[in-house]
């Protein structure tokens, strides 16, 4: 009766399964899909212990069973060559493999290596926030709350930092998870091949809200359609500015997308510099008294005067 209860919760547990959506396998850019080849490659050469180990398993307790008579009985057995040739040179050439794969593609899949393209990159600045993410195009000036667009065959590259706990920016279609940590930029590049929309998600959790942290991918056909978006977006009677800006920073979960036009071309700069010690301070209080980009000439010479004192 046990035995079969199990039987059909393992079959119940593969049929829910087969609902699930498997997007590491489902590549729709050049990196997701080095890193599921990677993947795959990886793991069938770890089957070449894991599948004789389990037949074998099986095997031994069955031939050598007490009631089988058949077998040779030797207590005193405690050595053979073949068996420690196989033992030993069956997992060096499996390391030498996996290091040799490791060493390639530690440096062909670096997120900060440049994609190859006869297109320009476009620089995409992506801020993680108690519970949402903040993405600034500083070319176009624009922003967007839990919603990125790019056109297809457009190498993107990701410029990441946090204003609040460490997070972790995960576009599992389109390939690497990357660290967001406060005061500092991680950079990531990334490209689509195929028109959709594609889920991207927080893979680190950070508190309460975490679970609602996702924002949509755009992968748009062309460059008219990512203009024509781009304009929607700058036509939001939304602005934001640094005074924007703090009312953002307060915690909220499951915030939907939202579109502004950027207002202070060097949020991003601030938003990294205000962990960065006594410079950061000048940026904090940038930020909260709401200054503009225009007031960064007359703050650079209070940076000044205070680079100038430590030496």
């Amino acid at each position: 009766m046990r035995r079969t209860a199990h039987i059909g919760a393992s079959v119940t547990t593969l049929l829910l399964l087969t609902g699930c959506e498997w997007r590491l396998f489902d590549p729709k850019g050049p990196i997701a899909s080095d890193i599921m080849w990677l993947l795959i490659v990886s793991a069938g050469v770890m089957l070449l212990v894991v599948v004789p180990v389990t037949v074998l398993g099986i095997i031994f307790p069955w031939r050598y069973r007490k009631g089988n008579t058949d077998q040779p009985y030797e207590p005193d057995w405690e050595h053979s060559t073949k068996i420690e040739i196989v033992v030993w040179t069956i997992p060096i050439i499996i390391i030498l493999i996996l290091g040799t794969i490791t060493w390639y593609t530690s440096h062909s899949l670096d997120p900060r290596k440049p994609i190859e393209s006869d297109k320009p990159t476009m620089v995409i600045q992506v801020v993680a926030m108690k519970w949402k993410w903040l993405f600034i195009y500083p070319e176009q000036e624009i922003a967007t709350i839990n919603e990125v667009a790019m056109p297809v065959n457009q190498p993107v590259q990701f410029l990441i930092t946090s204003d609040s706990t460490m997070n972790s920016f995960f576009i599992p279609n389109l390939g690497s998870q990357i660290y967001a940590m406060s005061g500092m930029e991680n950079r990531l590049h990334l490209m689509a091949d195929e028109v959709g929309v594609y889920d991207g998600f927080s893979a680190n959790y950070s508190g309460f809200g975490f679970s609602g942290m996702k924002f949509k991918t755009h992968v748009l056909p062309d460059e008219a359609a990512f203009t024509d978006w781009v304009q929607t977006v700058r036509n939001s009677d939304d602005t934001l500015d640094n005074p924007r800006y703090q009312e953002l920073r307060k915690k909220s979960r499951d915030v939907p997308p939202a579109y502004f036009a950027l207002g202070n071309p060097l949020l991003f700069s601030d938003i990294i510099d205000t962990y960065s010690g006594s410079l950061g301070q000048i940026s904090k209080k940038r930020l909260q008294r709401g200054d503009s980009a225009d007031a960064h000439a007359a703050s650079s010479s209070e940076t000044s005067t205070l680079q100038e004192g430590g030496h």
